[in-house]
């Protein structure tokens, strides 16, 4: 009779508690211990006083930030502020926090020589490596829900909860706009934690809180330039950064989702691509051997930096690979719409009677200064041939209309008129006020 060793289930099931519990401590831990720290308290203070601050400033001057999607409207609606502050905090501000959060959280334990103390405390690498992901992930989501009620309530407050121009050219109304203007900052949170997964990542391959810090804005902005390169839609697709403008899809008439979807499946790859290489050098890292001095060397955060210098060089020269995101057809196909409902709402703001449903004639060319039909570029010229119906011989009054444009790889653009053919950025409605001269920046946006 043969005989079987075997766990028995209870032991198990103990087992499993006890690593949970493990997990849960470590977790508990690194959340006090991130609480605690000035520089969390000064992100969270930022992010509640930032947008007070930025709605208080703009209310008080005429100019607006018009180079920013929806940055023309901030006087007009306080959801665009909103919006306005969601942009910068793609580029910049959820970097910075992802740093800040993460990029000292595994390389301070080699800094101050604490390895071997955290991991006798009846705790596994794996379990400190869960504990200090999840709270570093939880402040993440916590300071990116704070902007995202800060920003809200900032315009609200300073400029009211007016219907916006959604970006093709039509109004929404105040509660619709709120409904998306949260989403758009809830769909903000899987790019956000992506970055902090790059964090963590850098946190344990340099073992070096500075590039820790810093990796993930650096990155941020080489992305930001990346973005610039190539007509292809694939490199452009998968950068982190692209993530970000998942939302605009939604503030348009007929909502496109695509984007939206892709942006987070990215976000999760790059989570978990970055999580899994981080567990993977953490894990084959050896602390049992003699105390290592405190003054870490260079080797890693050379190491470390050269493979993200060679990653972004070959995503630079792979960025033409792909079918084209921004072509002359679709560019035609987007402002026309966009510029007829703009009209129309130009016309009703000056008190003229406009027909539900009127469309004006028009034949729209874009081209390049290049002498290209493709790709992205501040050097988009489209020329609207407006044919306005008169009385007389001749059936129509021809009157071109020319845009520059500048148009980014994710199908969004601003276009500029000369204000000899538009007008200035304000003008007066019937009622006498200053309002914003719809034609004057027209903000669009496509499905790549």
């Amino acid at each position: 009779m043969s005989t079987t060793a075997f766990t028995p289930p209870a032991l198990g099931a103990v087992r499993e508690i006890g690593r949970a519990t493990a997990a849960g401590r470590a977790y508990r831990t690194e959340a006090r211990k991130l609480g605690n720290q000035v520089a969390t308290r000064v992100l969270a203070v930022v992010c509640v006083l930032g947008p007070l601050a930025f709605a208080g400033i703009l209310n008080t001057q005429t100019g607006a930030p018009a180079d920013t999607m929806f940055g023309v409207w901030v006087h007009s609606s306080g959801f665009a502020i909103s919006l306005v502050l969601l942009s910068f905090a793609g580029v910049w501000g959820f970097p910075v926090i992802a740093g800040v959060l993460a990029g000292d959280m595994f390389s301070s334990e080699d800094r101050y020589g604490t390895w071997k103390t955290v991991l006798t405390r009846s705790c596994r690498r794996s379990e400190v490596f869960i504990g200090k992901v999840l709270a570093a992930a939880t402040f993440a989501v916590a300071l990116t829900t704070l902007a995202a009620i800060a920003t809200i309530t900032a315009g609200v407050v300073f400029v009211g909860d007016q219907s916006l121009v959604n970006l093709t050219g039509t109004l929404m109304s105040p509660g619709k706009c709120l409904a998306l203007v949260a989403v758009s900052w809830l769909v903000s949170i899987f790019p956000m934690l992506a970055f902090t997964a790059l964090a963590v990542l850098f946190s344990v391959s340099t073992r070096n809180g500075i590039l820790g810090v810093l990796g993930p804005s650096l990155v941020g902005l080489a992305f930001q330039l990346l973005q610039l390169v190539g007509t292809g839609v694939w490199v452009h697709t998968l950068l982190i950064t692209s993530a970000f403008d998942g939302w605009h899809g939604l503030f348009t008439t007929h909502r496109f989702y695509g984007q939206l979807v892709l942006s987070i499946v990215v976000s999760l790859l790059w989570t978990a691509g970055c999580l899994a290489a981080a567990w993977r050098l953490l894990r084959r890292r050896d602390f049992a051997g003699a105390p290592i001095s405190r003054r870490q060397g260079w080797s890693a955060p050379v190491r470390t930096v050269a493979v993200i210098a060679i990653v972004i060089a070959v995503l630079a020269l792979a960025g033409n690979l792909g079918p084209d995101s921004v072509t002359a057809a679709r560019l035609q196909a987007s402002i026309e719409p966009t510029f007829n409902n703009l009209t129309l709402l130009q016309q009703r703001e000056l008190g003229r009677t406009v027909p539900a449903g009127t469309k004006l004639n028009v034949l729209t060319s874009c081209t390049r200064r290049s002498g290209s039909h493709r790709g992205p570029g501040d050097d988009w010229v489209c020329t609207l041939n407006v044919l306005i119906p008169q009385a007389g011989a001749v059936p129509f009054q021809y009157t071109p209309v020319t845009y520059d444009l500048g148009v980014k790889s994710n199908g969004c653009y601003k276009a500029e008129a000369p204000p000899t053919f538009v007008g200035q950025l304000l003008m007066k409605d019937a009622r006498g006020r200053n309002v914003v001269n719809p034609l004057f920046v027209i903000y669009g946006c496509f499905e790549p």
